[in-house]
């Protein structure tokens, strides 16, 4: 039976991995809609393979360069964020979130407004609006997927058990760019340096946010969204290799670990064919050549924003929102030049501590305007602190 595939945010690292894999089985997909951003020459490629009934870019001055390049195909073409919900409300069974940024959430909401499977890769759906899609999602009857490797890892180990029986999540990192460097050195860190991993290659934005962990920041408050579990059983470990993604602790002393290759294919494959394991052509990992799993703890005083996801775990409510906001702009600023590395945690706290002061942050968001509000204002803010 053909299913029904929509693909937000399909000219990323996520959506192309997984336009490779409906590559590989072309008869058992129909792609309804493909969203991008500039890329246009991407995701006109993309679009001519495909041949989805729309193809979005989110900028709408490209629009007339996406309707050039697929002119005569017989694809409709629309652009902005409007034309990007229109397109989340065509009927489809499977959809992939992957927008980066809080513009990913209009088409998460939409995509369990109509029941289908949700495979969530946008961080800021969980982080700024969790308690909202996840109500929507019980509403509908849909069914939510997490796509990030480190989620998928913890569903993954909990298929099974009894969510109850769990102590502790541990969610792993990387390190980042910095993992080595003396903590002397990282106020004079310049983008250039935060954005070459030791691990693998990535876009500049999440590379950098990989070597400040504000990236494992927003994970650590999705892990709390999405499994609802407790900002005390969420736990973090730096992780060399990158090849363990996360490990459950039960309560009777036992552990689940994901162990597999640092390949996003896997975390896709599996949201893909769930509730069934289909091969993949991915790597498979000799133990005897690795020989050796190394873990080393990760100081919330080195990575202060681990300290201040905790706090935005312990105060819910509109904290997610602003934090990813502040976050979003201190890392704009940074790659500007205008701040230092270590500025972008200081900044993130002011911005969160004075949106809270003047009593914007402590009530429970009610609907998508009430975070979109809290993030604005938390941006307009934050773009003004002096650090």
């Amino acid at each position: 039976m053909t299913r029904r595939v929509s693909i937000f945010g399909a000219t990323g690292s996520i959506g192309q991995n997984t336009l490779d894999l409906l590559r590989r089985d072309p008869a058992a997909y129909q792609v309804v809609a493909l969203s991008g951003g500039r890329n246009i020459a991407q995701l006109a490629k993309d679009a001519l393979e495909f041949s989805p009934e729309v193809v979005v870019t989110a900028f709408e001055d490209a629009l007339p360069e996406l309707q050039a390049a697929l002119a005569g195909s017989g694809v409709a073409v629309e652009a902005g964020a409007q034309a990007i919900a229109r397109a989340a409300d065509r009927p489809a069974d499977w959809i992939m979130s992957c927008i980066v940024g809080v513009a990913g959430l209009v088409p998460s909401l939409h995509a369990v407004r109509q029941g289908a499977t949700l495979a969530l890769a946008n961080k800021e759906s969980l982080v700024a609006a969790g308690p909202i899609l996840l109500e929507e999602a019980r509403r509908h009857a849909a069914t939510i997927l997490p796509v990030d490797s480190e989620h998928s890892a913890v569903f993954q180990a909990l298929i099974g058990e009894d969510i109850a029986n769990v102590e502790r999540i541990i969610i792993t990192a990387s390190g980042g760019a910095f993992r080595d460097w003396p903590q002397a050195d990282l106020a004079k860190a310049t983008p250039a340096q935060a954005q070459t991993h030791p691990n693998w290659s990535m876009g500049q934005r999440i590379t950098i946010d990989s070597a400040s962990m504000f990236n494992k920041a927003m994970e650590l408050i999705e892990t709390k969204e999405f499994f609802g579990v407790t900002e005390a059983q969420i736990e973090t470990i730096i992780h060399p290799e990158s090849l363990i993604h996360a490990m459950v602790g039960f309560q009777d002393g036992g552990m689940m670990a994901h162990v597999g290759p640092p390949d996003m294919r896997h975390a896709i494959g599996f949201a893909l064919h769930y509730p069934m394991r289909r091969p993949l052509d991915v790597a498979r990992l000799d133990l005897t050549q690795i020989g050796q799993f190394r873990f080393y703890a990760a100081d919330e005083g080195r990575y202060p924003a681990l300290r201040l996801a905790r706090e935005v775990m312990r105060q819910g409510h509109l904290w997610g929102a602003a934090f990813n906001a502040a976050k979003e702009v201190a890392l704009d600023r940074f790659i500007a030049g205008d701040i230092g590395f270590l500025d972008m945690a200081i900044l993130v706290e002011k911005a969160l501590h004075d949106m809270d002061r003047a009593g914007l942050l402590g009530t429970a968001p009610r609907d998508l305007p009430d975070v979109l509000q809290a993030d604005q204002a938390t941006r307009e803010r934050a773009r003004t602190i002096d650090v």
